[in-house]
């Protein structure tokens, strides 16, 4: 039997769903991990008129078309974020906007810095402008923890994206787009990240896993999650805000475990730009956040010229309090570290595309 948690969650997921009803939504990065998962879930579970895929990468393009070759409702654009005239083009008769397209690596990020500021903060303004001109209604851009007190590149470009989102409210007068911004930790399983890093080596029979500190720790959140909490924070959103889940967190010496309990560990050191744990409310912003039953809410900074807005009441009815004075919501100081049995039970979860409300958060 459902708990009343996950009953919350499914009504309110399937209530933020209907919003796409009818409606034409544009995602770019469509071609990522994220956006496969989230142009599934559209043609699954909502009515939505049109769903336009952008992204550079045509191999990715044509995979996913030969993937869903009997549906009509997509469409396929090949395109940068840094080229403003294509995306202008792209956002034609588009609704709502998904901007997941993002470069992520962060030793990269490190190494070629003017491409990464290129992507993630002119690509930025580039979504915001075409979104602008086009009349668009909503825009969630997608961000990561490591926009929160910044210590790399990546991360600190994700915060000047998220700042030109949330300032982009002003920017686009009271009749057009509102924009906000989900933040949120180390998705499972995502091209690029640990755990089919360590899977690849598993199955490659090493007997060693490079592991750079033993105490390193993340935030953890599958794939569906993450779609599922951006469908409900379409729902929530007046604009302006920064959409925080409340996910548990992971050591990454536990996930070893959890992968391959027989082999060694190797601690081979942190990587450039990278932190040993991840912050995703900081303290220095714990007079701007607030406290859902399973999300954070950063109110904006700036106060919007054309309207006064209540943040502790969203679109869903939930209603929000604020933190105490220095809150800080950190991966070492998290309400739940996963034992490495849950970990076996994300893994095998977010394989098999579930949704589910997170371990530990039932109770809350």
């Amino acid at each position: 039997m459902a708990s009343p948690m996950e009953k919350t969650h499914q009504d309110h997921l399937r209530q933020s769903e209907s919003l796409f009803d009818g409606k034409s939504v544009l995602i770019t990065g469509g071609t990522g991990s994220f956006g496969y998962r989230y142009v599934d879930t559209l043609i699954n579970r909502t009515k939505a008129r049109r769903i336009a895929i952008f992204s550079r990468d045509e191999q990715k393009h044509y995979r996913l078309q030969q993937h869903y070759r009997d549906e009509s409702r997509l469409r396929f654009f090949i395109g940068d974020v840094r080229d403003y005239d294509r995306l202008h083009m792209a956002m034609s008769d588009v609704d709502i906007v998904i901007h997941a397209a993002a470069m992520k690596h962060v030793p990269m990020a490190e190494y070629n810095p003017f491409e990464c500021l290129k992507t993630n903060i002119h690509g930025a303004e580039n979504v915001i402008r075409a979104a602008t001109a086009r009349g668009v209604e909503k825009v969630i851009a997608l961000s990561t923890d490591k926009a929160a007190n910044p210590i790399n590149l990546y991360g600190s470009s994700k915060l000047a994206s998220d700042k030109c989102f949330v300032a982009a409210n002003n920017m686009s007068g009271a009749s057009g787009p509102r924009f906000s911004v989900v933040r949120y930790g180390n998705v499972v399983g995502s091209n690029g990240s640990v755990v089919p890093f360590f899977r690849d080596l598993i199955e490659k029979g090493a007997t060693t896993l490079p592991i750079t500190h033993k105490d390193m720790s993340r935030f953890w959140i599958t794939l569906q999650q993450g779609v599922d909490f951006v469908f409900k924070n379409f729902a929530r959103m007046h604009g302006g805000e920064i959409f925080v889940p409340k996910i548990p967190t992971v050591y990454v010496t536990d996930l070893a475990r959890a992968m391959a309990p027989d082999c060694d560990l190797d601690f081979i050191g942190i990587r450039p730009g990278e932190k040993l744990h991840e912050v995703m409310c900081p303290q220095d912003d714990s007079h701007l956040t607030l406290e859902f039953a399973d999300h954070y809410v950063l109110k904006p900074t700036i106060t919007y010229w054309d309207r006064n807005v209540d943040f502790t009441l969203n679109g869903l009815g939930e209603t929000g309090v604020p933190v105490p004075q220095n809150f800080e919501y950190r991966s070492n100081q998290n309400f739940h570290n996963l034992t490495v049995d849950e970990i076996r039970t994300y893994n095998e979860r977010a394989e098999n595309n579930l949704s589910f409300t997170p371990i530990g958060l039932e109770q809350t």
